[in-house]
């Protein structure tokens, strides 16, 4: 899984996000950025899910 927006004025956290929301199937609303915004590497905050609930989402090989 991978964003191709570009990192300009905010699109490319948008599609983050976006992708995120689709994938764990909840509102954007839910994911928030907490640190890297301006960086290639995020750390998310996302309300109202375990991580027993993501992690096999995020990592569906495993």
């Amino acid at each position: 899984m991978a964003v191709t927006a570009a990192p300009e004025k905010g699109k490319a956290n948008k599609a983050v996000i976006e992708l995120l929301a689709d994938i764990l199937r909840i509102n954007e609303s839910s994911i928030h950025i907490i640190s890297g915004e301006s960086s290639r590497d995020k750390r998310l905050m996302i309300e109202g899910l375990t991580p027993e609930y993501v992690k096999p989402l995020l990592n569906p090989s495993s």
